[in-house]
C-alpha cells in the first residue's frame, strides 16, 4: 500500500484547531478514495533541535519522526504562512530533512530517491506560492521526485480576516488543487515502486 506522511508546520500543537490541518484532512479525503494510508504529524508536539544531523542529542525527537518520513512513499510538507512565507516549524523540519541528504539508499542513491513530495499551505494575504516553491525546490534538491500540480493553497483576503476553516473550505481553486495534488502525487508514487530511478548516473559517484 502506498503510504502518504504530512509534516504540519503549524506553530500550533495539537491541542488547538489547525487551519493547516484542516486543509490535510480534504487532502485525506482524496488519497482515502484512492486507497492510500496517510498519517499527520503536528510538528509543534515534538522537540525538534536545530542542527545539521540525524540526530542532536539531547532529547531530540527528530529521529523518531525520520522514521515514518523514510516508511512514506509520499511526503506533504505542510504550513501557514507567516510574514509572507513558510512557518519557522516548517523551516526546522526542512534543515532536518537536509541533514539527511547525504544518506544512502541500498542502490547507493540519495536515500528519499523513489519518493514523491508536495506541500499545502494555508495563510492570509499573500505568500502561498513562495511557501510552495520554498518546500518544492527543497525537497526536490534533496532526492524526492515533485510531480506537476503538487501545492493545494488557500489565502484569504489582505488583512486580518478569517482563516481556511472559518471560510475557505469550499473555495472552488482549493477544491480543484488538492484533488489534482493527491491524484499526481499518488501516480508517481505508484510509478516509483513499480519502476524505481535507475541507480546508474545517480549514486554521486
Amino acid at each position: 500500500m502506498v503510504k502518504a506522511l504530512y509534516l504540519n508546520g503549524s506553530l500550533k500543537n495539537s491541542s488547538e484547531p489547525s487551519h493547516t490541518s484542516g486543509l490535510l484532512h480534504k487532502a485525506t479525503e482524496w488519497f482515502t478514495h484512492l486507497g492510500v494510508e496517510t498519517e499527520e504529524i503536528r510538528l509543534a508536539d515534538y522537540r525538534i533541535l536545530p542542527g545539521m544531523a540525524p540526530d542532536m542529542g539531547e532529547g531530540d525527537e527528530w529521529p523518531q519522526i525520520m522514521k515514518k518520513v523514510l516508511a512514506a512513499d509520499i511526503l506533504i510538507v505542510a504550513t501557514p504562512i507567516w510574514i509572507g512565507e513558510k512557518s519557522s516549524v516548517s523551516t526546522l523540519a526542512m534543515e532536518r530533512l537536509y541533514a539527511s541528504s547525504g544518506e544512502k539508499n541500498s542502490e547507493g542513491q540519495a536515500i528519499y530517491y523513489n519518493k514523491v513530495g508536495g506541500a499545502v499551505v494555508t495563510g492570509n494575504e499573500d505568500g502561498a506560492k513562495e511557501s510552495a516553491k520554498s518546500i518544492l525546490y527543497g525537497l526536490s534538491h534533496i532526492g524526492f521526485t515533485v510531480p506537476p500540480n503538487v501545492d493545494a493553497y488557500w489565502v484569504g483576503e489582505a488583512g486580518p480576516g478569517p482563516s481556511y476553516l472559518e471560510t475557505g473550505q469550499d473555495n472552488a481553486f482549493t477544491i480543484k488543487n488538492t484533488k489534482m495534488m493527491a491524484h499526481n502525487l499518488v501516480h508517481f508514487a505508484r510509478m516509483l515502486k513499480e519502476n524505481p530511478i535507475p541507480a546508474e548516473g545517480n549514486t554521486g559517484e
